[in-house]
């Protein structure tokens, strides 16, 4: 990898989200050589992806280059890179671009979608965890009603025009919203010799209420914003195939549909060399102390989405957003440096400052560590903290921007099939 020798110990960070970018920015200027790997050059601010998917935003806006991020940190180093296995006796990084031995090796790799092993639904349905899934998902609601256009079967276009998102979570709900607000505000501009009336957004929750991780009050609120806007909500629903054209479900409602998003659930994504029973919990999550070490290991850590670590108030692990993964960046930084001082570690706390989904224009939900809130004033502080998180001024500004153009014009400028995008349909055998 071309690495230069250092007599500093040699930390190794696989991943360049929240979790890694956080931890290479605590041991900046500190007396460590530091090499991060991504198999992408940019970092993804993903509670924005939806905005991508549906044209509120260019994908740009919410990039922003690794390089950028530590180009005038010492001592740090970036490579484009895949990594392909970890041999923990040897301490040697496996990758598509070579090998690297390393001191310390932190698994910051984040989280993909789970389809919880059905592979009808992995292969028919849309996901929208990367930048490159959220362009497919525009084209392709795009390219449905262009098609839908064309046709003269009425149930075809109707299942072009049907939207079904699966998972009521906090990404299900606000791409619903958006794709509501799509529909009233903008198709019957850019369609007006097709009946966009008869076009349907289904969120579809497996639970008994939408936001389950909010408060009930959140998701009361959030529902009846949903339906205000549109959008058919069904609880206690579970899709449990998809062919592409027809979704079936635990009940008897069944969905027609050409674009089913798959919002339902997340799972880490492993590692090979890391990946064995004992280390591993439920949604391939490796199992970590408070001190962020991986079980049987001195000098392995893990952070974010990829990290279990177990206590009294968080049994199952810290929530796989962006506030873990920053704050244990901060913490693993933190004790690194105390190591080399050999001074004690510092177990992780979790400071919990809340959670909060917007469904549309004024519509917002917020459980905050004070109070709780919901519409309007809840959709400020939405668009504060997503600013505020953003890295990079531009991309503050460009998205700030975008925002209030979309806010006075009622439109989403970057609706654009750039890249064509079609689907080959696999029937469950």
């Amino acid at each position: 990898m071309n690495i230069p020798q250092s007599s500093f110990p040699r930390i190794v960070i696989i991943g360049g989200g929240f979790g890694g970018i956080s931890l290479a920015k605590k041991l900046r200027n500190k007396e460590f050589q530091v090499v991060l790997l991504d198999k992408h050059n940019y970092h993804t601010f993903q509670p924005l992806l939806y905005q991508v998917s549906t044209g509120g935003l260019e994908p740009d806006s919410i990039a922003y280059p690794i390089r950028k991020v530590i180009h005038d940190f010492p001592n740090t180093y970036f490579r484009l890179a895949e990594v392909l296995a970890i041999d923990t006796d040897t301490n040697l990084v496996k990758t598509n671009i070579g090998a690297l031995k390393f001191d310390y090796l932190v698994v910051a790799t984040g989280s993909t979608t789970n389809f919880f092993g059905n592979k009808a639904i992995e292969a028919n349905s849309m996901s929208m965890k990367s930048i490159p899934e959220s362009l497919n998902l525009r084209s392709l609601i795009l390219e449905n009603f262009e098609q839908a256009l064309l046709t003269d079967d009425l149930h075809e276009r109707e299942a072009l025009m049907n939207f079904v998102i699966v998972g009521g979570g906090p990404t299900g709900v606000e791409l619903a919203g958006a794709l509501a607000e799509i529909k009233k505000g903008i198709l019957p501009k850019d369609y007006p010799d097709l009946d966009t009336r008869r076009a349907q957004i289904n969120l579809v929750q497996g639970g008994d209420r939408i936001l389950p991780a909010m408060s009930e009050i959140a998701s009361k609120k959030a529902e009846q914003f949903l339906e205000s806007l549109g959008v058919n909500v069904w609880k206690n629903v579970r899709v449990n195939d998809y062919d592409g054209m027809v979704a079936t479900t635990n009940t008897d409602t069944v969905f027609r549909t050409a674009t089913l998003v798959w919002a339902a659930g997340v799972q880490a994504v492993s590692v090979n060399g890391l990946d064995a029973k004992e280390l591993l919990c439920r949604g391939n999550r490796l199992k970590v102390d408070e001190f962020h070490k991986v079980t049987g290991f001195e000098h392995v850590f893990a952070l974010g989405d990829v990290a279990q670590m177990e206590s009294e108030l968080y049994p199952h692990g810290h929530p796989m957003m962006a506030q873990p993964a920053i704050q244990q960046g901060e913490n693993l930084g933190k004790n690194l440096i105390r190591m080399s001082e050999d001074k004690s570690l510092i177990p992780f706390k979790y400071n919990d400052k809340g959670s909060m989904a917007t469904v549309g224009r004024n519509k917002a939900v917020a459980d905050l560590p004070k109070f709780k809130s919901q519409g309007i004033f809840a959709w400020f502080i939405w668009m504060f903290v997503h600013l505020y998180f953003l890295i990079g001024f531009r991309n503050r500004v460009v998205v700030f921007i975008n925002w209030v153009y979309n806010y006075i014009k009622f439109d989403r400028e970057a609706r654009l099939i750039i890249r064509p995008f079609k689907k080959k349909y696999q029937v469950n055998s």
